[in-house]
């Protein structure tokens, strides 16, 4: 594409139109990652405040999101998360065809807090395992995980959720075969400077917070999770 300078058309607004026409088309796919402002600046000729400006309008319009440090990519469809008495990360990304991935960032033994011992029905200071994990989707990183399990009941659980990615298939080692959400809290708020980094998206944008205990077959609290989803890669859907 040749900018066309007396058409009195501003030239951050011909670059915003030529990058969306080609988005809508299926020319530049979903997740795909845009030349650097630098890269679109020498192709047009102009400086990189006209092209800042063209990107920054496809971000209010949705078209695109900045990675901190990555650049810009073409938005993804949001990930509908279901949020029920029967939430499995994995199967809610499979179910929509997507390649579900966890991580282990780090596991601990840590007393329980106040928060903690009330939701898995402890005393203040037993022992619990935290599982710090990250969630991927079609390698797009959208959340970061603390679960919160009884140590004297699940000796070993990291080690098993390195070899599945799993927390599911982990807790099948200890005889829990099925397990339901018994409670999840929603809310909103600003990433910190970690979680933002982790999930590779900028601190000024919001995360979406789940607070949920899941409960086994005869009604035992297994685990206290909260997690951090982004909140422009996933929207919950709330199943009754």
């Amino acid at each position: 594409m040749e900018l066309q300078r007396r058409s009195g058309v501003a030239l951050w607004r011909q670059i915003q139109d030529w990058l969306e026409y080609r988005i809508r088309e299926g020319e530049l796919k979903p997740g795909s990652r845009l030349p650097t402002e630098q890269e679109l600046a020498v192709q047009f000729g102009v400086n990189r405040h006209t092209v800042r400006r063209a990107l920054s309008l496809l971000a209010e319009k949705d078209l695109v999101r900045t990675e901190q440090g990555s650049g810009s990519f073409v938005r993804e469809q949001l990930i509908d998360y279901a949020v029920g008495t029967r939430t499995r990360f994995h199967e809610n990304l499979l179910r929509q065809e997507r390649k579900p991935r966890g991580e282990l960032i780090s596991s601990s033994v840590i007393p329980a807090t106040t928060v903690v011992a009330r939701a898995l029905e402890l005393e203040k200071g037993d022992p619990v395992l935290v599982l710090e994990t990250l969630g991927e989707a079609d390698g797009v990183r959208i959340c970061l995980a603390s679960a919160h399990f009884p140590q004297s009941r699940f000796p070993g659980l990291d080690d098993l959720y390195r070899q599945t990615g799993s927390v599911t298939q982990a807790l099948r080692h200890f005889g829990v075969k099925d397990y339901r959400r018994r409670r999840t809290q929603i809310s909103g708020r600003l990433p910190t400077a970690r979680e933002a980094r982790i999930l590779a998206q900028p601190r000024t944008r919001p995360i979406l917070v789940t607070e949920s205990v899941n409960v086994d077959t005869r009604d035992w609290p297994i685990e206290y999770c909260e997690s951090r989803f982004c909140a422009d890669r996933v929207q919950f859907v709330i199943e009754t």
